[in-house]
């Protein structure tokens, strides 16, 4: 059911504002504690039961919404999404939230706090139309998911199966395709530890951990092929140049089509683990997002509605296998039927020039009003 509804592109931007403009990366809890404010305040305005649930690992806290129904805690729809970015506190500066040709900009805007945002305007218009969803509806929004999920995959996995569906309004891809299928992903610490010396008087004496993880990150990059990627990034070290270098840490991301490629990708990670050249290394696996099988059955069948009430917009829906990790890598894996990338298209993810298409913003909208109020149980 396709419900008669009217969104309004420029009042949708209008409310997005806010939430572009309280910046929030995944290291910064104290900024995704006010980020979780506002989406709680706009989650209770709709009526929903809000429970704030506490972070841990150094993260910030998820907004449990529940929307009002009468089976609400029943199995339903879960939409999961994420409200950290890559973006560090001060990145406004440089990409302040504005509107240039059909466009809106800002840190986070596309990677996904627009999709975030139409979501809840979907079930705001549903509210206020006096209709109601055949199955209850539950928000779950996390402050980690560009770190991996670490603090939050069990509670999205048990949420997942508590419920029917699984919907993420992540960006939209390329074509406005959606998302039936993740890649697999594993991170990775990595750390070298020398043996200081005085970097003037004695540079001789000490063994350097920053030019044996040189080494090392050339040696992983080197291991990518078209199986399985490995990109090394968040390089520290001391911050005394006079000071040889006794330690050296940084951070590996594996990517892999196929969970048997990025196992072996693993064997090859920790193998690499030992002393060379008078350095130790060490090898720790932190983050493993499980692959979302392409194509699986329970999610082709939700595909399929979707792509039936996007031909009543007028607009194709085509999908795609996708890189890159989101929610829906730990609903596929459970064989639970999900959809991912119903969120809003643009371009610039993780870029200072990160925007969205205005004009896609109410087709995606109705689209997700649409699933809201067509999925049965």
């Amino acid at each position: 059911m396709l419900p008669e509804l009217d969104f309004n592109a420029d009042a949708i931007v209008a409310g997005l504002k806010p939430w572009i403009e309280c910046e929030s990366p995944s290291y910064d809890a104290a900024a995704l504690a006010q980020m979780m404010d506002l989406v709680a305040y706009e989650c209770a305005a709709i009526g929903a039961s809000i429970e704030i649930i506490p972070g841990r690992m150094g993260c910030g806290p998820s907004v449990r919404a529940r929307m009002p129904h009468p089976d609400q805690g029943q199995p339903g729809i879960l939409v999961s999404g994420h409200m950290d970015t890559v973006h560090p506190v001060g990145t406004l500066a440089k990409n302040p939230f504005r509107i240039e040709g059909g466009r809106a900009f800002g840190p986070g805007i596309m990677d996904m706090k627009s999709g975030n945002y139409i979501a809840l305007e979907a079930m705001r218009k549903i509210a206020a139309s006096g209709l109601r969803t055949p199955l209850p509806v539950t928000f779950l929004f996390t402050p980690d998911e560009e770190i991996g999920s670490p603090a939050t995959r069990e509670l999205i996995e048990a949420e997942a199966r508590a419920n029917r569906y699984f919907l993420c309004p992540e960006p939209a891809h390329a074509g406005n395709a959606v998302t039936t299928g993740r890649y697999a992903i594993a991170r990775y610490e990595i750390t070298c530890s020398g043996k200081p010396s005085h970097a003037g008087a004695d540079v001789k004496g000490g063994v350097s951990a920053v030019r044996e993880l040189a080494r090392r990150i050339l040696e992983i990059e080197e291991m990518t092929t078209e199986d399985c990627t490995f990109s090394v990034n968040d390089v520290t070290s001391g911050q005394w140049v006079n000071c040889v270098p006794s330690f050296a840490r940084a951070q590996v991301l594996s990517m892999a089509k196929k969970q048997a490629d990025l196992d072996a990708g693993v064997a090859k990670m920790l193998a690499l683990a030992g002393e060379r050249n008078g350095v130790a290394f060490t090898v720790e696996t932190t983050v493993l997002r499980p692959v979302w099988e392409n194509e699986q059955p329970e999610t082709m069948a939700l595909y399929e509605i979707a792509k039936g009430l996007a031909a009543e917009i007028g607009m194709d829906l085509p999908y795609v296998s996708s890189g890159g990790g989101s929610d829906a890598n730990f609903s596929g894996a459970l064989r639970i039927p999900s959809l991912c990338s119903l969120g809003v298209a643009g371009a610039g993810l993780h870029t200072l020039e990160e925007y969205i298409d205005i004009d896609s913003i109410v087709p995606r909208t109705r689209l997700l009003a649409g699933l809201f109020m067509t999925l049965e149980g």
